[in-house]
């Protein structure tokens, strides 16, 4: 097998494109066990994700969690699956559209919007290949995780440097690392969820719920706690709620082991034996909606909360598709490209500029 993939077709006098390449977790193709299965295996096999030593772990996954996981998991998918596909692959595929039909309001210069999913379809590498394939020479890298973590960003950067190694004419590359504290991203939440009391009314407390990790991560280094702590900080800054009204929690607690407190279930169920009324959840770390927000959030902590004794159980959507956080978006990732795109571009010199390399190329022999 070739060190190096073949490089796609080139045609002199071409107008090279900047690429912005969305990137988001995963999800499996459809809500089946064996789907699902699929879905698991390559998530689960990845050592940013599961630091356990690899022969212990090739144990636990393939001789328990593989074996009963994806049956459980296919029926909570099939909760939440829309008409469309998964919740998260479809959001994510407008948010592309809508931000390159933002982008291109102000620029005419040539570029493209995709999006890859770290693990399932479309994944990385093929997406990556897709996009050398339409003359993207310059490619920003866009983690859609607010916040750092090495089993979220730094995996997706990884991958994307797996596609580099066996590119033999590299793209200029640019990455976003984060933005959690990024005023756009803290307004769109915050207009979300002040739309969303509008309509509903204000609950007795927020939860501010993020996806959890391991504790170890925090001990070893990680940024993920102390950048979730932040965003929480500015959200409420922004909405004006005084302390007490809110609280950072963390969910999907997997396993024995100890993970980012306070937990997200734990607290709904205290919450509702201490007669607290209404509580409302936001979940700030994600950017669109997904299984561990319509499902765990929004149905397995309803049910925690009313059984406890609470009376009234709000969740509050994900950005998605909405025309602000879109906005934030677009000006996040035009902050990163710099001067990749040129709003005064001019497609006729840029035209004629090809015309006259290819006319360089025949002069010298090459074939047009």
């Amino acid at each position: 097998m070739p060190r190096f993939a073949s490089e796609p077709p080139y045609a002199h006098g071409t107008t090279p494109r900047v690429g912005i390449l969305l990137v988001q977790l995963g999800t499996p193709d459809d809500p089946t066990p064996t789907a699902v299965r699929r879905y698991l295996r390559e998530f689960l096999s990845d050592p940013r994700v599961v630091e356990i030593p690899k022969p212990l772990w090739a144990i636990i996954l393939n001789g328990i969690i593989l074996n009963v996981r994806p049956k459980q998991s296919a029926q909570k998918y099939a909760k939440v699956w829309m008409k469309e596909g998964s919740p998260l692959k479809v959001y994510t595929e407008r948010q592309a559209k809508l931000l390159q039909g933002r982008i291109g309001m102000t620029t005419r210069a040539p570029f493209v919007v995709r999006y890859a999913m770290r693990y399932g379809n479309p994944g990385i590498a093929a997406t990556f290949d897709a996009m050398r394939a339409e003359g993207c020479d310059r490619i920003l890298a866009v983690p859609l995780y607010p916040q750092y973590a090495a089993s979220t960003t730094a995996t997706a950067m990884d991958e994307i440097g797996r596609a580099l190694a066996r590119t033999r004419n590299q793209p200029e590359m640019r990455f976003v690392k984060h933005f959690h504290d990024d005023p756009r991203y803290i307004r769109a939440l915050g207009d979300s969820i002040r739309e969303y009391w509008r309509a509903h009314g204000r609950p007795d407390r927020l939860l501010m719920s993020f996806h959890g990790l391991p504790r170890y991560t925090l001990d070893r280094g990680d940024p993920y706690h102390c950048e979730c702590h932040k965003t929480a900080r500015l959200l409420a800054a922004d909405l004006e709620l005084p302390e007490g009204r809110w609280q950072l929690v963390f969910q999907s607690r997997f396993g024995r082991a100890e993970w980012l407190k306070p937990y997200t279930a734990q607290t709904l169920e205290e919450l509702g034996r201490a007669g607290m009324r209404r509580v409302d959840v936001a979940c700030p770390g994600f950017v669109a909606d997904c299984l561990e927000t319509l499902e765990e959030i929004a149905m397995e902590g309803r049910e925690t909360f009313l059984a406890a004794g609470g009376k009234e159980y709000h969740t509050i959507p994900c950005l998605n598709d909405r025309t602000d956080w879109i906005a934030a978006l677009a000006g996040i990732v035009r902050e990163h490209l710099g001067g990749w795109l040129a709003d005064d571009w001019d497609a006729n010199a840029a035209r004629a500029e090809a015309q006259r390399a290819v006319e360089r190329a025949r002069a010298l022999g090459a074939a047009a």
